[in-house]
């Protein structure tokens, strides 16, 4: 892809606007007389699918992404089931681990704290600053479960990007990588030759603060229609600099929100099946949580609005969720304990310490179990058992990726349940044959719901990501199950209708905005609902 230089006017002064144009064709001789892009697009997924390692694709896909945009997103469309794992979770997280080995050439903005006081003349290099839309932002502290990845974050922001272009076409033009360097803890990449960021530990928390409130001021002021999505930052600072800036910038941060989202949109639908089995009203749920860092608090507090959507009060939905850390149960009496984790303490318990899952599983009796802890096989064949020998059809959703760090897999889950589970996981796993049946696993994946988010806030130029944008976002993706997918028993759509559940999502998450009065594109208010689906869709950019 070329760009041009076009001459526009802001207040009587001539500027110019980097505007991407496709190539001319090459000159005859250059290319081989038969050459066309359809056979070249069966040649690309050929040397794709030669390629025997997840690392191996992922480098392939990245270098045909430079060279050719187009075909990448057109093969990415045609084959989302396929490049999804590739691109994103879980190869991405490999990708992370070796991001320094394998760099070839620079995607993105890096900033680090040198910069701090600079950071303005540092986003002012970026070529397509008028066309700036979105943007993943990641400090590198907190990759999937990976840990302190540093500047080796990177592939986060750029594969997240990739996803909002794929799934909600989104302009590649009008993304920006972004990758905040503020030091690592990890003595593993300081020792590294090859490694591409500062050499030194973390900047302490006020220096990181300072910093964060500059990059912020920076952004909206050379990026005016701008949406952030922080991703991966430590727990206490994605919660921390959620708070700090929501209410004062367009951003939102996916590992709080859009995890909450997907899963309590699936977590809908599969309440809905189990209570059908077990004759219990939605409200008897009781959802039990192992892990309790930023992903897992921040699912806790987007499924409250699951019973609150059935009629409880704010209280009464917090009694029906339990949550576990690495020291078990948490509940007041049990001692001091973060933050974040405080809201959800129980103050029913009133014994000695609860450590072993099972255990905790008999003491709680819950109808969900959920993981995002992080702890391969947590969820053990004495547990998932216990939990069909309680339910009908148990829910059982090990969220953690990448798969080497699911809690437990969906063969092990059919097979211990004799094929009555409700299953959804972080990664992808392969659908399974059970006494004559196809069962399928569900993906609680992010893409369901933070392209049509991010496209909606977007297009209605929202001021502020609200939480009932977000639930908006949620109930959108719940609803969008066709009637074929009902009968399979499905808790989510097929991946492949991404296009289509993003269009449906982005919808409902403009009409949210415009009833909390954060949309600024006021003149979609005027538009009907189908009016407005087609203008969603006609909005959405194609290879």
């Amino acid at each position: 892809m070329t760009v041009v230089l076009t001459p526009y006017y802001t207040n009587g002064v001539q500027k110019l606007r980097v505007e991407p144009q496709a190539p001319p064709p090459p000159p005859k001789g250059l290319v081989p007389p038969v050459h066309n892009e359809a056979v070249h697009a069966l040649r690309c997924m050929a040397q794709l699918r030669s390629k025997d390692k997840g690392i191996e694709k992922y480098i392939y896909l990245s270098q045909l992404k430079h060279a050719d945009e187009n075909m990448f997103y057109r093969l990415c469309l045609q084959n989302m089931a396929e490049f999804t794992p590739l691109i994103y979770t879980p190869t991405v997280g490999d990708a992370c681990l070796q991001h320094s080995h394998i760099f070839r050439r620079p995607e993105g903005i890096y900033i680090s704290i040198k910069e701090k006081g600079k950071i303005g003349q540092i986003l002012r290099n970026w070529p397509r600053i008028d066309e700036a839309r979105i943007s993943v932002v990641t400090d590198g502290s907190r990759i999937l479960g990976l840990g302190d990845l540093g500047v080796n974050g990177m592939p986060i922001s750029i594969g997240k990007l990739s996803l909002y272009v794929a799934g909600a076409g989104i302009r590649p033009s009008s993304t920006i990588p972004i990758c905040l360097d503020l030091g690592t803890n990890n003595e593993k990449f300081l020792d590294d030759p090859l490694y591409l960021g500062l050499r030194q530990k973390r900047v302490p928390d006020h220096e990181m603060a300072a910093f964060m409130e500059e990059f912020m001021e920076e952004m909206a002021k050379h990026f005016p229609k701008l949406l952030v999505q922080f991703e991966d930052f430590s727990t206490e600072n994605a919660f921390k600099y959620l708070g700090a800036f929501r209410h004062r910038y367009p951003v939102f941060n996916d590992d709080i929100q859009g995890t909450g989202a997907v899963v309590l949109s699936g977590f809908l639908n599969a309440a809905k099946l189990s209570s059908a089995a077990s004759g219990q009203p939605l409200t008897a749920h009781r959802i039990l949580f192992l892990g309790a860092g930023s992903a897992g608090v921040g699912v806790a507090m987007q499924l409250t609005s699951f019973f609150k959507l059935q009629g409880l009060t704010e209280e009464q939905a917090r009694n029906q969720i339990y949550l576990v850390d690495s020291q078990g149960l948490i509940y007041e009496e049990r001692g001091p304990m973060a933050e974040h984790k405080k809201y959800f303490a129980r103050r029913d318990y009133h014994g000695p310490p609860l450590t072993d899952l099972a255990e905790i599983v008999n003491y709680v009796q819950p109808t969900a179990l959920l993981g995002l802890s992080t702890i391969k096989g947590a969820f053990s064949q004495e547990v998932v058992e216990l939990m069909a020998a309680l339910n009908p059809r148990p829910i059982i959703f090990p969220l953690s990726n990448p798969v080497r760090l699911s809690e437990c897999e969906f063969h092990e889950a059919v097979e211990w349940t004799n094929g009555r589970v409700l299953f959804a996981s972080g990664s992808p796993f392969p659908e399974q044959e059970h006494e004559g049946r196809t069962l399928y696993p569900g993906q609680g994946n992010n893409m369901y719901i933070f392209p049509g988010l991010g496209l909606g806030a977007i297009l209605c130029r929202a001021s502020a990501v609200m939480d009932s944008m977000v639930e908006a976002a949620s109930l959108g993706l719940a609803d969008s199950l066709t009637d074929e997918e009902r009968s399979l028993d499905l808790i989510y759509p097929q991946l492949e209708r991404i296009r289509d559940i993003s269009a449906f999502i982005a919808t409902r998450v403009i009409r949210k905005a415009q009833a909390e009065g954060v949309d600024r594109a006021t003149d979609l208010r005027k538009l009907s609902d189908a009016e407005l689906t087609n203008f969603v869709v006609q909005k959405m950019w194609n290879p």
